[in-house]
């Protein structure tokens, strides 16, 4: 089966590629670097700390 890495649309062969769904390692670790600097998130209600306090958002730091 032939899926497009999420992060370069490159055709991917599902079965013999090591680093699923992306092609490479690099495309992987790009894609995580997005999720680690909140370039990438999901959208929903700010989450609360063990404590339950909100997270302080971007704009209030």
């Amino acid at each position: 089966m032939q899926v497009t890495c999420p992060t370069c649309r490159r055709p991917v062969d599902w079965a013999n590629a090591p680093d699923r769904p992306f092609c490479s390692e690099r495309c992987r670790l790009i894609d995580l670097g997005a999720w680690l600097t909140e370039r990438n998130a999901i959208a929903g209600e700010p989450a609360s700390d063990a404590a339950g306090q909100p997270h302080e958002a971007e704009s209030d730091r």
